[in-house]
């Protein structure tokens, strides 16, 4: 089914237009709840959460007002990150969860995530189904009324819960006493909960991004700008940084120096500490096309190996349900360490770090380099006015085949569309960044030139 909805993240826009209006959101919340009555005995219960966007009040309501126009009940928790909804959906026990979060784009954007019971994202199937729904009027010839309308109510304690859940995948014996920590919320979900999280482990935290005004999210700072976070590490001479996205289901890390540590260096790290520890299900780690050549490497060095999928840290999730794997992620920080989370958690994956910077009492800075070593890497956005499949934009083809043929074994290339936004990805490693470089501004400029 072609959809027009759901893209690899769920639902996503420009708020309160296209895709991204309140009618669509009273839809979407319907068609959850139409799907659950009709499997379950039980007035269907949802848990919905958001970031801090201003536009978050507007989907807040109308997506309450389409599950209760189902006959379901509504828990609000107000401004959570991505995995505290995902959490509070299988603690509570909750049949769906819900997140209105754009997570990395600017603040005039917005989406819907879903969640299912079991606190997983829904797969494409079932998306495909929520949208067949939406799109069509079965939604509008059943609706419950009198006593059987449904409810709403708010879940006042639910940032203490999660931070709660958070602790809890900290090692028991260890504490963050004498660590001097920055924590550097982009002025989003996890303004609250993350300082609160490395407070109550012990450490001395010096928070920055914690100010959400509704249109500052992911502003200058965060996981997309970590400047800001390695400024105030070095200006406070802390020992790491912790950088945040918007709805807190990645991090960017900075070592001690103001050097950033992303997603490929963190998940090298922990995976390669796991192996010794005989913690790592079947001596795997899985990620997508997009992470370094340096990690396979760090992998097989270790006698671990490496595992790729489509991006998408969803994809990466099923890849690792299908075969049970228990740690993955994504270059730009999404981490699932599904032994204690079941979707990528910014907070869980820096207390996994910290931990083996801890156990080892090295400087971040050190573990990092001696762990992985990256080769050259460049990735190239190209703003296009159409998006096509890349087997209909034969001189693009050719630019790529052209690059493959240069590049040989020593390097690879990666052309895919976002799945967010209207941008063609060139990504191209090898040993010379120069040449890399060239060569996919090259790819980049047929695909321009094009779809002129």
């Amino acid at each position: 089914m072609s959809r027009k909805l759901f893209g690899t993240d769920g639902i996503r826009g420009l708020a309160n237009e296209g895709v991204m209006t309140p009618e669509i959101a009273f839809r979407v919340g319907a068609a959850i709840t139409y799907r659950i009555r009709r499997s379950v005995s039980h007035r269907p219960r949802i848990v919905i959460g958001k970031d801090t966007r201003r536009s978050g009040y507007l989907f807040e309501q109308a997506l309450a007002a389409g599950v209760c126009c189902q006959g379901g009940k509504v828990l609000l928790s107000g401004p959570l990150p991505t995995p505290a909804i995902a959490h509070l959906t299988t603690s509570m026990r909750a049949d769906a969860g819900v997140v209105i979060s754009a997570s990395h784009n600017p603040f005039a954007d917005n989406g819907i995530k879903l969640f299912g019971g079991d606190g997983f994202k829904l797969p494409d199937e079932e998306e495909a189904l929520i949208e067949a729904l939406v799109e069509g009027t079965e939604l509008d010839l059943e609706r419950p009324t009198g006593k059987n309308v449904g409810r709403a109510e708010r879940l006042d304690d639910a940032p203490g819960r999660y931070v709660a859940f958070v602790k809890q995948s900290f090692p028991s014996e260890l504490t963050l006493d004498g660590l001097r920590i920055v924590v550097d919320a982009a002025h989003g979900a996890a303004y609250k909960v993350a300082p609160a999280v490395f407070y109550e482990l012990g450490a001395e935290v010096y928070t920055i991004g914690a100010r959400p005004d509704g249109e500052n999210i992911n502003k200058k700072c965060g996981a997309v700008h970590p400047e800001a976070c390695a400024r105030e590490v070095v200006r406070r001479r802390a020992d790491v940084g912790i950088a945040l996205d918007g709805d807190a289901d990645r991090v960017i890390v900075i070592d001690e120096k103001g050097q950033k540590v992303d997603g490929d260096a963190v998940m090298a790290l922990c995976a390669t500490r796991m192996l010794a520890a005989r913690k790592l299900k079947k001596r795997t780690l899985v990620a997508t096309v997009m992470s370094n050549l340096g990690l396979e490497h760090a992998m097989t060095r270790a006698g671990g190996r490496l595992v790729r999928t489509q991006v998408g840290d969803r994809y990466v999730v099923e890849k690792m349900r299908e075969k049970g794997y228990n740690l993955g992620g994504e270059q730009s920080g999404h981490m699932i360490f599904l032994d204690h989370a079941s979707t990528g958690d910014g907070l869980v994956a820096a207390l996994q770090l910290l931990s083996y910077v801890l156990r080892e009492e090295q400087p971040l800075s050190e573990l990092a380099a001696t762990t992985m070593e990256r080769v050259p890497q460049v990735l190239v956005n190209a703003n296009l006015r159409e998006r096509r499949p890349l087997a209909e934009m034969p001189a693009t083809a050719r630019a790529i085949a052209e690059v493959e043929a240069a590049l040989g074994v020593r390097g690879r290339i990666v052309v895919r569309w976002s799945g967010t936004e209207p941008k063609l990805r060139v990504m191209v490693e090898g040993d010379d960044e120069k040449t890399i470089t060239r060569y996919a501004c090259a790819v980049a400029d047929a695909a321009i030139d094009e779809l002129r």
